[in-house]
């Protein structure tokens, strides 16, 4: 999910025009305050030593570089010495995070404590049996003052298998100038319709992404949900018994969208090549700046950016596929999992709790841009001063939709990605029968990705 520093979707990575590169993976400090400098070895007597395992988002390894990496540091020191969080820092790309993560999982690896999950891992970990239910005495810490997408995501066949983190949800970003003179209302939703439209009649550009990649599989879910759909019927289904609602009104209405995006001249002349960062270079363009869907982080590369129409800019809730249907925003972030096969269960879900505090939510969102999943936090005055948008971001992230919640989520994703592509020969009577074919083919064994 792909950046600048402050973004991390539960995917991957990504930089804008100016940028602030991650560190990449690797054993990293270890963040004790009793002195250890590795990540392997234990604490002092008497002290847990637990491993955490984070996404990169921009703080690094430093235990001041306002990401989870700090945040590791002050629960360490706040537990009085009843344990100690070491950190390592997992790839970029959330498939090889996944596929680093599983490797250990399935191995049994004791040395996995608390793991940083992108949303669509959970079911598939969950499922495996390689996440600890949260105990009874977390679940309302756990639960309460949380936006609905976070709460989504953190469960699995009705059980609370991971907690919280942090959260995130695309908004539609825009020219205010730009919608004034195509007549646009934008304290009222919007259609992607009346967004081509506008964009055609001012010369500008809609950008949204649609490269073969997971942002791909992020933009077709949300159109399908958007048109009152949903891709998986049945959660929690066998491979074989998986129902699917491509082949639909809603998944043809859902292609008719990209269809009608792709020729309609508003989208750019690369519209198979976009990613989050293209699509947020695009908009950087004062020349034909006008609309685009993206992430909360780059309201802050934008404003890093000094760009000379920075006041110009405004933004709302995601867009409708039809006028009379709710929007269907994409939601992202990081839920945290303590591991099966941890020795300190109990000093996990601790710190997790210390983690997940609405204190260090705040202190987490002020220091790298990404969302708290506690709503009382959107309240707070420092919040509202950096993030204006706060209100919006935090009445998108109720409304937001999950990605398809299936423990077969990698290869529904690839099929989708492979069947869809490119966007310009996406055809509302024939991809998503084709799509939906391939998908049972690959989940029966009887196609290979």
């Amino acid at each position: 999910m792909i950046r600048t520093t402050f973004m991390q979707r539960g995917r991957k990575t990504m930089r804008s025009r100016k940028s602030l590169a991650p560190v990449l993976g690797g054993c990293l400090l270890a963040l004790a305050v009793s002195g250890l400098t590795g990540c392997s070895g234990g604490g002092t007597a008497g002290t847990d030593t637990l491993t955490w395992f984070i996404n990169p988002d921009g703080g690094g390894s430093s235990p001041t570089g306002g990401g989870q990496a700090q945040l590791a540091a002050e629960c360490s020191q706040a537990s009085g010495g009843t344990y100690t969080i070491n950190v390592e820092l997992l790839p970029n790309e959330a498939s090889d995070q996944r596929q680093q993560l599983i490797r250990r999982l399935a191995a049994h690896d004791s040395g996995v404590d608390i793991m940083s999950l992108d949303p669509v891992v959970v079911p598939e970990f969950a499922e495996a049996g390689y996440l600890v239910n949260v105990p009874d005495q977390y679940v309302a810490d756990f639960t309460e003052d949380r936006v609905q997408g976070s709460l989504d995501a953190s469960h699995w066949n009705d059980a609370l298998v991971a907690a919280p983190f942090w959260a995130n949800t695309q908004l539609l970003w825009y020219r205010k100038s730009v919608a004034a003179a195509a007549g646009l209302d934008m304290t009222r939703p919007v259609t992607f319709d009346q967004l081509a439209a506008a964009a055609r009649s001012t010369g500008t550009d809609l950008a949204v992404q649609a490269k073969r990649y997971e942002g791909y599989t992020v933009f077709v879910n949300a159109l399908v949900a958007g048109a009152g759909g949903t891709i998986v019927q049945n959660e929690g289904a066998t491979a074989e018994d998986t129902r699917l609602g491509l082949d639909t009104p809603e998944g043809r209405r859902a292609a008719e969208v990209i269809q009608e995006l792709a020729s309609s001249g508003a989208v750019g002349p690369a519209l198979s090549s976009m990613t989050e960062t293209t699509s947020l270079n695009m908009f950087q363009d004062e020349a034909t700046s006008g609309f685009m869907l993206n992430w909360m982080y780059v309201y802050a590369a934008m404003k890093e950016n000094d760009l000379s129409f920075f006041d110009d800019i405004g933004w709302t809730t995601y867009p409708r596929v039809d006028a009379d249907k709710e929007a269907a925003p994409p939601f992202g972030g990081i839920e945290l999992g303590v591991n099966t096969a941890s020795q300190h269960k109990d000093e996990a879900w601790r710190a997790i709790s210390c983690i997940t505090s609405a204190e260090h939510q705040k202190e987490y969102m002020l220091g790298t841009g990404n969302a708290a999943s506690r709503s009382s936090v959107f309240d707070d005055p420092e919040i509202a001063e950096q993030f204006p948008m706060a209100d919006v971001f935090r009445e998108s992230l109720n409304n937001a939709v999950q990605r398809p919640r299936t423990a077969y989520y990698g290869d529904l994703s690839a099929a989708i990605q492979r069947t869809w592509s490119p966007p310009e020969q996406v055809d509302p009577s024939r991809t998503p029968a084709e799509s939906t074919e391939l998908i049972m083919k690959v989940l029966r064994g009887e196609a290979l990705l």
